[in-house]
């Protein structure tokens, strides 16, 4: 997918949020599609996928149709995308799907784990990133910073202080998000 059908996809997606049509939280992209594709020039398609709670561009991007997509967003899954024929899971709990990326890179696979500057900032990441460089795992982990913990600056969180340690096996990306922490920004009142 190129940036213009990121954008179109989760333009839709807020649409439909915004006219009462996915009964649960959604947690879109946006601000971040250029760093994105690059990324996923790197990944190979038999290259799993482990994501956090804003994963539509990550599963786009993986190559997973559009319409299965957003299909699970429908239902309520926009937190909680898993295509496991497609190898990708994702998990809305800050740090969750860490040691389960780490577990699957024990098997010898190749993997790549999608986390915030929070979840990267956390001790479930650090203890994970120093297991696979010192057993030295196919594991990528990407930061993608939006400087932000849901709504709270990530600095602020930790006094001030960024604790992020770069490891040999990290891509990190600095981006503005352009949708609020869940949702549109926009008050549903009436579901259908």
């Amino acid at each position: 997918m190129n940036e213009q059908e990121l954008i179109a996809f989760e333009s839709e997606i807020a649409e439909l949020f915004n006219a009462g049509e996915i009964r649960a939280p959604v947690h879109l992209h946006g601000g971040n599609e250029r760093q994105l594709i690059e990324i996923f020039k790197l990944i190979k398609p038999d290259d799993w996928i482990f994501s956090s709670h804003r994963s539509h561009y990550h599963a786009l991007l993986k190559g997973i149709p559009p319409e299965l997509v957003k299909a699970e967003i429908l239902k309520g899954n926009s937190i909680s995308l898993q295509f496991p024929q497609y190898r990708f899971h994702t998990s809305a709990i800050v740090g969750g799907i860490i040691p389960i990326a780490l577990g699957v890179a024990m098997t010898g696979d190749t993997v790549w784990c999608f986390v915030g500057d929070m979840a990267a900032n956390t001790g479930i990441f650090h203890e994970c990133a120093k297991y696979a460089d010192g057993h030295r795992l196919s594991i990528h982990f990407v930061i993608e910073d939006n400087d932000m913990s849901v709504d709270t600056p990530t600095r602020h969180v930790w006094g001030g202080q960024s604790v992020m340690i770069e490891y040999p096996f990290t891509e990190y990306y600095k981006y503005i998000r352009i949708y609020p922490h869940a949702g549109t920004g926009k008050w549903i009142t009436e579901w259908k």
